[in-house]
């Protein structure tokens, strides 16, 4: 699946704002916390620390502010329930891993 990597503050701000939907995955670093606000679809969200092991995973439904986690240094984003569909779940890994052409996918250890 594709990652994509919001990097930069004005990425980090626009996130998902003003899309359908998302294939793959966004991941926002450094964040800590996130919104649905203005958001046109449900997602899953999964608070990672500094290693990417994640920390807590919530389904925010549009219009919702997610808690901030203290220890969370990035915050992945999916289409409500990819995450669980991937194995994404409280104390596992994630990896980034480049492919030869396409978008870096994330997986789970």
């Amino acid at each position: 699946m594709p990652l994509t990597i919001a990097a930069s503050y004005r990425a980090r701000a626009r996130g998902l704002l003003g899309r359908d939907g998302l294939t793959g995955a966004l991941l926002l670093t450094p964040a800590s916390g996130v919104h649905t606000f203005r958001m046109r679809f449900a997602i899953d969200v999964a608070y990672l620390d500094r290693r990417l092991t994640v920390l807590d995973v919530h389904t925010l439904r549009p219009g919702r502010l997610g808690r901030p986690r203290l220890r969370s240094r990035h915050v992945l984003e999916a289409e409500a329930g990819a995450l669980e569909r991937w194995g994404v779940r409280r104390g596992v890994r994630i990896v980034i891993a480049p492919g030869p052409s396409a978008p870096p996918p994330p997986s789970v250890r």
